[in-house]
């Protein structure tokens, strides 16, 4: 028997014509104006065009144009000029967008001229239509799709609808969506030939994309500035937005653009975020150059990796066509080489869709020339070339239409003050003080993926405040972008102990007589760590360790990797290094090879040569490296290619480099790319930038079942009845009742509502922990259980059918089950959801991995959980310890890994880690010597694993970071010291401890004598500075540097 549905996907249709309508669309159903129909408006089911409106709409918009020249040019539109669907889909836009050319004879005279199917200008000479059930024929193939938007009777949307309760373990419905379309693209194409968006979605999600995007990048469309769980569905926000008219006129004129990348033509369509930040940028900018402006556009902050080169494109086009601009001419500025030349690439393949050719200015004085053009054109430069000879630039054009594009437009260049250099006694400026000589009344707009530091008074000065953001919360929200890991490979290096030291003896001898202030120069903290790094020995520690992680990480996850350096002479170190282990990666034939140096560098530098490329041949490595069947791997790089480079299969960043601030945000943000199932990037650590990600983290954040076994059936109606309760209970207090005598809009609201009250409940009951009602730690168990007693519901239903008791609730289970689609649907979006495909992938791989004869499997790995943060601490995993049978077995493996957590604690806090140490060796020795049972082991020891897992709350009860409790513990650990001092005092210990430890500690400085004497006297200094019992100073600063040693061992200090 059919359970049935609660919302069918007609009414899913319904809700969406009702939506239309009120937008201001006419509604038509399909068959009404197909052969046969009463409202005929084509002649066969292979139209997919309907002429009449077309050609009412175009007479309307192009009256000027002769009745001939006009059907000339419908006739031109509507035939193809290839076999390609993609090419006759891009010759189609172009049509729409820029119109379509036509030649005619008035008198003796020849006209040249434009037919417009669209009007652009004036909205309300546009005829908009939605139609659902569409049948169309081509050749053999007859389809039908859901629902189509003509725009003056062209099929510029079509839409695919699934039933939002058909979801099932093993599908996926906006997955069977997506595979519809593509069904479509072979069978169909005559249609999707006049497509601009493709939309998909079950009722409650719902995403748009165009005919090239793959299904990872269809995406949804939110309401502006919206970052929050709403109760509206997705299909109803989508339309209410992305298909308003005016909107949907603007996609189709200003943001959908065909990318021609190395010879494959991509359609692309604005995300909302693009979408909402440039029309706001256009309009800062309108006002800004406007007489009453202040020439200040503002600052995009999109983060990186969510497009803002695209944003870039798109806002370039809009003001280019904007009449109110006069055809401005385009500065589009960088501060680096290698990024003008991205850049410049990026638009450089968007040269139809911007209507003009960029323009890259190759010197200073070629920069000149460009820029004294009267109107129009898009120049890229780089800030370096407005360096004047004197202190002022000469004066290039005055014109008020100049818009100054910066790339990362928060960087120290782009400063307006004076600097006086204390050699020369010269004075210099910051170049946009060399920029506004130039162009004095141009205006200033800048992208950037990283945030104006909250001290940065000179951005805001020159560009203005904020236009829009979009964050990294919202990026991985959105599943624009993928997380990224942290991994620390110090200790892999393990460096002689004495290495240091010999250096600083060397360094001295080496330096004599030199002035100080070189001397400090000389001995910065990177040269150091470079003159370790780089010895033959340490280049082949390092490189053979990168091989082994990129190796066995590319078993688990395909993908590609670039390694950072300090410098090129290291880079084309490590590169011997490498292909010393692994020569068959090794190629001289730049378009062959596994692994590839890129630097920069002159002819002069012999050691350095083989490296040493033109612009063509890196390009060439670099389409290389974006090809993910190239068997190209790794690229080596200094400087190039941290910022700009968009690779989304790199997987993996190896730092041998310090970089700081919005520098080492733009470089990992390398591998945040979104990449077919990549679940996210590693950053992997090798000299200690742990402490500079944290500090330019901060900074960021700171700016803004069982299924039914039953014989007799009324067992199974009497099972069906229970879990019918059962859910009822749940529901208990809401009214859903409604559901069944309201139209299918509001239907799709009240299964949203019921969602959502479950989910309330679940954050209602995780506020009083509530032992009683749901096991403590499991925070979505309602959610869970809803779930669990639907599917239970269903299959009792099933099995009971066609008895009389089943047509009592088959309506309601129809609801519940809607419900139960939306909880699926939010928690695959929550955790990353994976096809069954992809998990029988994993789940062969893991087999193949661990069913080896004695091998020992990871217990954590096993079970899906992380080492850190969860694992032994989580109170699921610990019930399920507790449950086992085995009980011997539970308590060793308790030991096991309760052993291996207190080891990792042992390096972030010594006080602590002793005592649990202690205590975990009462319990193991009391139970071997059979002075507890196996039973009273296992309590004991999960009991001591919440007692660290509380411990680990303690940094948020203190108000302190980790580092600063361990330092905190070693004050308390005397006595009397709490009590002269009192805990607030000594709180404010440990955070100056920190600090100083920080200052004055350099890498590997527990191997310094004279570092760790140092050391030494500041802490002291500091601890009679806050009166610290005297008695107890000598012990106490003991403890503060053994702990300090401890966590230099695991993450470099400085």
């Amino acid at each position: 028997m059919v359970i049935p549905s609660i919302i069918t996907e007609s009414e899913i249709e319904e809700h969406a014509l009702h939506l239309l309508d009120e937008l201001g669309y006419e509604c038509i159903y399909g068959p009404e104006i197909s052969p046969g129909g009463n409202l005929v408006e084509r002649m066969d089911y292979s139209d997919v065009i309907l002429r009449n409106r077309l050609q009412d709409a175009i007479e309307k918009i192009n009256p000027s144009i002769p009745e001939k020249a006009r059907e000339e040019a419908i006739e031109k539109l509507l035939q193809p000029s290839a076999q390609d669907l993609v090419f006759n889909n891009h010759e189609f836009h172009n049509h729409i967008k820029n119109g379509i050319d036509v030649a005619y004879e008035s008198g003796n005279e020849t006209y040249y001229d434009k037919v417009y199917p669209v009007d652009f200008n004036c909205l309300t000479n546009n005829d908009f239509l939605a139609v659902n059930q569409f049948t169309v024929l081509d050749g053999e193939h007859k389809r039908r799709p859901d629902l189509i938007l003509f725009v003056n009777g062209l099929p510029l949307v079509v839409m695919e609808l699934k039933r939002p309760d058909n979801y099932t373990d093993d599908s996926d419905l906006i997955d069977e969506a997506y595979d519809q379309l593509q069904t479509y693209k072979k069978e169909i194409p005559n249609l999707l030939r006049f497509n601009e968006i493709l939309v998909i979605s079950d009722g409650q999600d719902a995403k748009a994309g165009t005919l090239t995007s793959n299904s990872n990048f269809f995406a949804p469309w939110k309401h502006e500035n919206d970052n929050k769980f709403s109760t509206e569905p997705e299909i109803t926000t989508l339309i209410n937005n992305m298909c308003l008219p005016e909107v949907l006129i603007d996609i189709v004129q200003n943001f959908i653009l065909f990318e021609d990348d190395n010879g494959v033509l991509l359609k692309k369509i604005a995300r909302y975020h693009q979408y909402y930040a440039v029309n706001k940028a256009v309009h800062s900018t309108k006002v800004a150059v406007s007489p009453e402006g202040d020439k200040r556009c503002g600052v995009v902050w999109h983060t990186t990796g969510a497009g803002k080169s695209m944003e870039m494109v798109f806002y370039t086009q809009k003001i280019s066509r904007d009449t109110t601009l006069e055809n401005p001419t385009v500065v589009v500025i960088t501060d680096r080489n290698d990024l003008d030349d991205q850049l410049y690439d990026t638009f450089s393949r968007c040269i139809t869709y911007l209507g003009q050719t960029p323009i890259q200015a190759e010197t200073s004085k070629d920069l000149m020339d460009k820029l004294t053009r009267k109107s129009g054109g898009i120049v890229f430069t780089t800030l370096q070339k407005f360096s004047p000879d004197e202190d002022k630039y000469p004066l290039l054009s005055e014109r008020k239409n100049i818009i100054v594009l910066a790339d990362e437009a928060h960087r120290s260049q782009y400063g307006l003050g004076a600097k006086i250099n204390r050699n020369t006694g010269e004075k210099s400026y910051g170049f946009a003080k060399y920029l506004r000589d130039a162009l004095p009344n141009a205006s200033f707009i800048g992208f950037t993926g990283t945030p104006i530091e909250l001290s940065d008074k000179s951005t805001k000065a020159i560009f203005g405040d904020y236009i829009d953001i979009y964050d990294i919360e919202q990026s991985l929200h959105d599943q624009v972008t993928v997380p990224i890991s942290y991994e620390s490979r110090l200790a892999n290096l393990k460096l002689l102990t004495n290495d240091l030291e010999k250096l600083d003896a060397g360094f001295n001898e080496i330096t004599d007589g030199e002035e100080s202030e070189r001397i400090e120069k000389l001995k910065s903290k990177e040269s150091s760590v470079e003159a370790i790094l780089t010895t033959p020995e340490n280049m082949d520690k390092i490189a053979n360790d990168i091989i082994n992680h990129f190796e066995s990480r590319s078993k688990a996850m395909d993908g590609k990797a670039m390694i950072v350096t300090m410098s090129r002479h290291m880079a084309a170190q490590l590169y011997e290094s490498i292909i010393k282990y692994r020569p068959d990666w090794h190629d001289e034939d730049d378009a062959k090879g596994q692994i590839k140096v890129i630097i920069t560098g002159k002819a002069s530098e012999t050691e350095l040569i083989d490296h040493i490329r033109p612009k063509q041949k890196q390009k060439q490595i670099q389409q290389r490296m974006k090809d993910p069947e190239d068997e190209l791997k790794i690229v080596i790089v200094c400087d190039m290619w941290l910022t700009g480079f968009d690779v989304p299969c790199l997987t993996t960043m190896y730092f041998l480099k310090y970089l700081k601030g919005h520098n080492i945000i733009q470089a990992i943000s390398r591998v945040n790319r979104v990449y077919l199932d990549k679940p996210g990037g590693l950053v992997v650590d090798y000299v200690g930038i742990l402490y500079d990600l944290k500090h330019a983290l901060k900074q960021y954040t700171e700016s803004g079942g069982k299924g039914l076994l039953a014989e007799d059936q009324q067992v199974a109606v009497d099972y069906m009845q229970e879990k019918y309760e059962q859910i009822n209970g749940m529901l208990h207090g809401f009214d859903y009742s409604r559901v069944f005598k309201v139209p299918a809009g509001e239907k799709l609201e009240i299964v949203r509502e019921g969602a959502d009250f479950i989910l309330q409940k679940d954050i209602l009951i995780n506020q009083e922990v509530d032992q009683k009602i749901r096991p403590k730690g499991d925070k979505d168990y309602t959610r869970k259980q809803f779930i669990k007693f639907t599917t239970e519901l269903s299959k009792a239903f099933a099995l009971a059918s066609p008895r009389p008791e089943t047509e009592a609730i088959r309506d309601e289970l129809g609801y519940f089950q809607s419900v139960k689609s939306v909880l699926i649907s939010l928690d695959r979006k929550k955790k990353g959801y994976k096809s069954t495909k992809e998990l029988k992938t994993a789940v062969r791989q893991l087999v193949r991995d661990t069913v080896k004869t004695g091998e020992i499997i990871d217990v954590f790995d096993f079970m899906n959980m992380k080492k850190e943060g969860i694992g032994i601490l989580d109170e699921k995993f610990l019930n399920e310890v507790k449950r086992m049978p085995q009980k011997n077995l539970a308590a060793e493996l308790l030991e096991k890994l309760l052993n291996d957590k207190i080891k990792a604690y042992s390096k972030k806090n010594i006080i602590r880690s002793s005592m649990f140490s202690e205590k975990l060796q009462q319990s193991v020795n009391s139970y071997r010597n059979k002075n507890i049972t196996n039973i009273a082991v296992v309590e004991e020891l999960i009991k001591l694993a919440h007692e660290i897992r509380n411990e680990e709350q303690r940094e948020g009860n203190l108000g302190l970071s980790t580092e600063e409790i361990a330092f905190y513990d070693a004050l308390v650990e005397n006595g009397s010291a709490v009590e002269q001092l009192g805990d607030e005092q000594l709180k404010k210990i440990a955070t100056e401890l920190v600090e100083v430890i920080h200052k004055n500690a350099g890498v590997d400085w527990t191997a310094r004598k004279t570092v760790k004497a140092k050391l030494r006297l500041k802490v002291k200094k500091l601890l009679k500075k806050y009166k610290y019992p005297p008695d107890q100073q000598k012990a106490a600063v003991e403890l503060i540097l053994k702990q300090a040693h401890t966590s230099a061992e695991q993450v470099a200090v400085f």
